[in-house]
């Protein structure tokens, strides 16, 4: 847990979303998901501040003792009155008073409180905590029909390049190249694959970039994500309920490895000596819940519509945040990485989990393609009206072999035309739009203008 409060504050998108939720006359309790330490309680807390007359903050991992404000039962008049009791000092004003409920999953019982707190609409309140996403079908249980909920990621691309100063006209020109398919000028481009290389090995983190963006310097980033990577693996350990920690923790661990692999599907058999897909059952989707990582699903066909191809049987799986899975890797390969800025063997998987990383960002779910008995291979795709665009990721410029193959093929009608993201510039041939990796967080974009 981290109470403290953040020297700066990193600009959020998340930050509109909750403007535009106070502004709702409709608004219903809110319920924030999201891994530990994305910057859940420093949204709510920013947010907060010149908006209500009175922010009243339960953290019920530090003061566990709020417990027992439903011991009278959950209407509204018995939870503030034994708040209160509780507490004297704290000031319930009517129509400008926001409640927020922290560390949810130490007691989702109160959310059985908010459908009171909706049909009452004296007071707004917002519920998070970590590990929500594991608990959230309990928390919902309680409040059906009384609750929105939303989730909260660490910083994309875009948000490290607000924190750097860039305007959001200014990206928007560099999108207008994209869909243009114009070259970006060589100063511009090298500009941002540099900013890019430093947000692949810093991540999202709040607390990391905090640190960067202070000290104006990588010092002290490593030790930051390595005690982040401690938390999760105590949060496993904690709150696997009906799991075995051990096996989730194993393939937590587990995914560095089989990243670095030419074959990136996870495999459960080298998870561990004897490791068997039964025995692993749920492991999986416990990190997923968790927020911790990213799924990418394999699809039997690569037609429309997608989700009905999609077979659960087969994975990628990702770190949510890259910056983590670099955090993870051994001491040798991290100076490469962060002394030398060499890559090396970790390129095809560090840049394929950066772009699934920013396709989840943007509200995309990643899935791939591969071709049985075959050395064709995509590594995403994406929806563009009626067209299904597949996207390749490469370490360089290298040549995009099935990228080729699944455009020219008659087999694969839905595809006309894709996306190869590299290590250079804009650039349009034979219907393969060359982009550059940083570029990947403006996909969605690019397809919706172009």
């Amino acid at each position: 847990m981290n109470d403290r409060k953040p020297e700066i504050y990193l600009k959020r998108k998340f930050d509109d979303t909750l403007i535009e939720w106070k502004a709702n006359p409709r608004r219903l309790p809110l319920i924030v998901k999201g891994a530990r330490q994305v910057g859940k309680t420093e949204c709510v807390r920013h947010f907060a501040e010149g908006r209500y007359k009175s922010f009243i903050e339960i953290n019920f991992v530090e003061k566990p003792k709020f417990k027992a404000i439903v011991r009278d039962g959950y209407s509204v008049e018995a939870i503030v009155g034994n708040i209160t009791q509780i507490d004297p000092s704290i000031r319930f004003v009517k129509g400008c008073t926001l409640l927020f409920f922290d560390e949810l999953q130490e007691f989702p019982e109160i959310a059985t409180a908010l459908k009171f707190f909706a049909q009452n609409g004296s007071y707004d309140v917002i519920l998070s905590g970590s590990l929500l996403g594991v608990h959230y079908h309990r928390v919902e249980s309680f409040s059906v029909g009384f609750q929105d909920s939303v989730e909260l990621r660490s910083l994309d691309f875009e948000e490290f390049l607000w924190a750097h100063g860039y305007t959001a006209e200014q990206i928007g020109e560099i999108c207008a190249y994209l869909v243009n398919r114009q070259k970006i000028p060589d100063a511009i481009s090298t500009t941002y694959s540099k900013l890019f290389l430093d947000y692949v090995i810093l991540g999202g983190m709040p607390d990391v970039l905090e640190s960067y963006f202070l000290t104006k310097s990588f010092s002290g980033s490593l030790d930051v994500q390595k005690r982040i990577l401690r938390d999760y693996r105590a949060d496993i350990r904690k709150y696997c309920e009906g799991l075995d920690p051990v096996r989730i923790q194993n393939v937590f661990d587990d995914i560095p490895f089989q990243l670095a692999k030419e074959n990136k599907k996870f495999q459960i058999s080298k998870v561990a000596p004897g490791a068997r897909h039964k025995d692993y059952w749920g492991c999986v989707e416990w990190l997923q819940d968790a927020g911790v990582v990213n799924i990418c699903t394999s699809l039997d066909f690569p037609e429309l519509p997608l989700k009905a191809h999609k077979d659960r049987s087969a994975y990628k799986l990702y770190l949510a945040d890259t910056g983590l899975l670099v955090a993870q890797i051994d001491e040798e390969a991290q100076e490469d990485i962060r002394v030398r800025r060499n890559l090396g063997t970790w390129k095809g998987g560090l840049f394929e989990n950066v772009v699934s990383e920013a396709l989840v960002k943007a509200g995309v779910e990643p899935m791939y393609y591969k071709k049985d008995n075959s050395t064709l291979e995509m590594d995403f795709f994406l929806r563009s009206g009626n067209d299904l665009v597949p996207v390749e990721v490469k370490s360089e410029n290298a040549r995009a072999k099935s990228l080729r193959t699944l455009i020219a093929s008659e087999h694969y009608k839905d595809i006309s035309w894709g996306i190869k993201l590299v290590n250079g510039n804009v650039g349009y041939e034979n219907q393969i739009l060359t982009l550059p990796q940083w570029s990947a967080f403006l996909l969605p974009r690019i397809l919706k203008k172009g």
